[in-house]
């Protein structure tokens, strides 16, 4: 083992007597150490055939960038796992003219690691660059649009490189949940980028932005959130711990949300007692159409059969439904329609399976617009899992195909 003290040069004659008599531990050592010098740690990475030892030499802040170039193609994952975690850590420091050289070959390397086919090296990456402003553009744009979630979401959620155009384009693009729920909690978000999130129908996505007090929400967005949000159980808490809502969407959401989170909505916004009345009164006149709702079951379940029986079951009447949130009344006219057990039809709602339910719709004798409005408006398919018009008004698939969707509900 070396005699050098700590913060002593171990000189190119030790660390050779070093690495020809010592074992690995000896030579972790030496690759460990920042008082070794450049030439013996590049000697190191090229040439040392221990995966623990170029490891440490991955990890020392005193390897030569030379060096880091070799190891950023290292065979040995938890060599480039190192390096990837040094780098993210250093780069940000190289800012000053006389680093100007280091700099570039450093991005180099970052863009190399960025570009890793091991996902935890990107992942790693990604955590440690996420809010520095310092790194180049591209770099950040390439792991934004990562296809690994844990890769992509901490660049999405703090990275201030990102604009409104590039998170806009990236959500056009389709992207997973958490993904999305990343954009949805950024410092910050715009109108058109809150815009953009609405209109995927992502819930978890939509619920992380009612609850960001940075988010800028636009009214007409706030109308058709509320809209959605009826029947979606999951928006109504961070509905009402939205801050700053008008006196009018909190009126609306009233008419549908427990009145346990009315009384959380009423002392957030610290409303008079008169205004916190008339809410809950709205709830309690919506919980009594409810339950007449609920009598009725039967009754609009056999004005459906009659309608079916006259044969006024078209387009408009679904729109209608759909409307009123009468899911069920459509359920029974899909399954009047198509001859399918509506307990099936009901399952492939509650699945959100988009492709059988364009394919009841055509065999009902629908539109495929009238598809579009039941995925879009009443089940609230995600833009990913959604099936589209052919050329924005056709069914996309042709008889055979939709008989062959069909098949296991028949």
């Amino acid at each position: 083992m070396t005699n050098a003290k700590k913060g002593e040069i171990i000189t190119y004659d030790q660390a050779k007597n070093i690495l020809e008599k010592e074992d690995i531990a000896g030579r972790r050592t030496i690759a460990g150490r920042e008082e070794t010098a450049p030439e013996i740690l590049y000697y190191m990475a090229s040439e040392d055939k221990d995966a623990s030892v170029r490891q440490k030499v991955a990890g020392n802040n005193n390897t030569p960038a030379l060096a880091q170039e070799i190891l950023a193609d290292d065979d040995a994952d938890e060599v480039r796992l190192e390096l990837a975690r040094k780098i993210g850590r250093i780069i940000p420091n190289l800012r000053n003219e006389a680093a100007a050289q280091l700099r570039e070959t450093t991005i180099k390397i970052l863009e190399r690691l960025a570009a890793d086919e091991l996902p935890k090296i990107r992942q790693i990456l990604a955590l440690e660059i996420q809010s520095d402003a310092r790194i180049p553009v591209n770099i950040v744009n390439k792991l934004a649009r990562d296809k690994e979630v844990d890769v992509a979401a901490p660049i999405l959620e703090y990275s201030p490189l990102l604009n409104d155009t590039d998170l806009k384009e990236i959500i056009a693009a389709g992207i997973a949940k958490e993904a999305l729920v990343a954009i949805a909690k950024r410092q910050n978000v715009s109108e058109n980028v809150a815009d953009a999130i609405v209109d995927t129908l992502e819930i978890p996505a939509v619920a992380a932005l009612l609850t960001n007090k940075d988010a800028t929400i636009r009214s007409q967005t706030m109308d058709q959130i509320v809209k959605q949000a009826e029947g979606i159980e999951d928006l109504h808490e961070p509905l009402t711990k939205r801050p700053n809502l008008s006196l009018r969407i909190m009126k609306r959401i009233s008419s549908f949300v427990a009145r346990a989170l009315i009384n959380n909505m009423v002392e957030q916004h610290g409303l008079s007692d008169d205004v916190a009345k008339d809410l809950l009164k709205r709830s309690q006149n919506k919980i009594d159409d409810i339950a007449g709702d609920e009598d009725d079951i039967q009754h609009m379940e056999d004005q459906v059969t009659n309608f079916y029986r006259r044969g006024m079951i078209d387009d408009e009447f679904i729109v209608n439904c759909i409307d009123n949130h009468r899911r069920s009344m459509i359920i029974h006219a899909l399954s009047l329609l198509t001859d399918v057990d509506r307990t099936k039809i009901d399952r492939a709602f509650s699945q959100k399976n988009a492709r059988v339910i364009t394919a009841l719709c055509w065999k009902a004798g629908f539109k495929m617009r009238t598809s579009l409005e039941i995925q879009n408006r009443l089940i609230m398919v995600n833009r990913a899992q959604a099936v589209l018009a052919k050329d924005g008004l056709h069914y996309p698939f042709d008889d055979n195909e939709m008989r062959k969707i069909l098949l296991p509900y028949t």
